[in-house]
């Protein structure tokens, strides 16, 4: 299992985790609330936070997922919702 953690400064993280968490809740196993979000894609999970000023994403991988791959879906979609400030600048880290 590999664990990517990144940040985003933004004044609209539980708008974009919200609709984000909608957006994937059609096709996945997704639960969320204002402030976070669990959401299993394809044997990966992203959880995500709503904090004051940014949003955090923890993306971890299955043993066949692809760290980066997870990532570039990840930002292709929070960025879809994030439009009027994308690309939203995430710092990832490997944990």
């Amino acid at each position: 299992m590999t664990i990517q953690t990144g940040h985003a400064a933004t004044a609209h993280a539980s708008r974009y985790l919200q609709q984000l968490a909608k957006h994937w809740s059609h096709r996945n196993e997704v639960t969320f609330d204002a402030t976070s979000a669990d959401i299993t894609l394809r044997g990966n999970r992203i959880e995500l936070r709503a904090e004051s000023g940014a949003l955090i994403a923890i993306l971890s991988t299955g043993p066949e997922g692809d760290p980066a791959r997870l990532c570039e879906v990840f930002e292709e979609h929070i960025n879809r919702f994030a439009f009027r400030e994308a690309p939203l600048p995430f710092e990832w880290h490997s944990a």
